[in-house]
């Protein structure tokens, strides 16, 4: 077993099949900058924002495949966020709720928003990665 210590050579192919862009919104910046470190990694091309107003400018300017957005945010809301991506954008991008809020009725406004999946914190990396590298990329 020589992890770490080769080219990279088994998470290359993966990387690449899966590369695509992705908006990561958290007000909590470890948070953020860590999953899109993680994302990066994996070859994906992302970009951060740390409050809702903020990621409805990125999500505009980057036009991501995937926003990874926090529900509990300053300034908007996750699921204010969500509703207005989701307008602008319809199935062209999907959204993915990462919150601390996991009860039903939470999950239950997610996709009456516009989520496509929903992770509660701590969120399974593996998990997230997986349906992130299946998602077919869309034009535009």
């Amino acid at each position: 077993m020589s992890m770490g210590t080769g080219t990279g050579v088994a998470p290359a192919p993966a990387s690449q099949a899966g590369a695509c862009r992705v908006l990561v919104v958290d007000d909590n910046t470890d948070a953020a900058e860590s999953l899109a470190m993680l994302l990066e990694v994996r070859g994906n091309e992302v970009r951060v924002a740390y409050d809702g107003l903020e990621a409805l400018d990125k999500e505009a300017e980057f036009r991501p495949d995937v926003v990874l957005l926090d529900i509990g945010m300053p300034k908007m809301s996750g699921y204010e966020v969500a509703k207005r991506i989701r307008a602008a954008r319809g199935a062209a991008v999907m959204i993915v709720a990462i919150t601390g809020w996991g009860q039903e009725d939470d999950r239950r406004r997610a996709r009456e928003a516009g989520f496509d999946h929903h992770f509660t914190k701590p969120v399974d990396y593996e998990a997230l990665i997986e349906l992130i590298e299946a998602k077919p990329l869309h034009a535009g």
